[in-house]
């Protein structure tokens, strides 16, 4: 391929990249204002509930209900991790590998492969980087 055709696909491709950042900003911007205008909305409306002592509210464009989420984090993770340990509670655990870790971990055990269950997946790409000034 000549050079002339890969500096056109690569000024190409930094065009189409430059156009979805900046499009990717404006949404961003107008995602994050009607979020905003959301949090108020629900903010209002989960006080009607508080002073009116109700789970749930009907109206004529729809009903407001009134729930609790709950999240759970961790402070000690030393301390944590031995209560999942002595209690064989391997479930209160996500399950999903941490990718830096994991390939620190099979650095050290090349010559053992990977261990069962698990399968690796690799992908090549290509990263486009717009010329320096000089």
């Amino acid at each position: 391929m000549s050079d002339v055709k890969l500096d056109s696909l690569v000024e190409t491709y930094l065009a189409i990249r430059n156009e979805r950042d900046k499009l990717s900003r404006e949404h961003d911007a107008k995602d994050k204002e009607l979020s905003n205008d959301l949090a108020q909305i629900e903010q209002v409306l989960l006080n009607s509930c508080n002073e009116v002592g109700a789970d749930s509210i009907r109206t004529g464009a729809g009903t407001v209900i009134k729930s609790t989420k709950e999240n759970f984090v961790c402070g000690d993770w030393d301390n944590f991790k031995k209560y999942v340990m002595d209690n064989d509670a391997i479930e209160l655990l996500q399950q999903r590998i941490h990718q830096t870790n994991f390939k620190e971990f099979l650095s050290n055990r090349e010559d053992e492969g990977l261990p069962p269950g698990i399968s690796s997946m690799r992908e090549f790409k290509v990263t486009v980087r717009k010329p320096t000034s000089k």
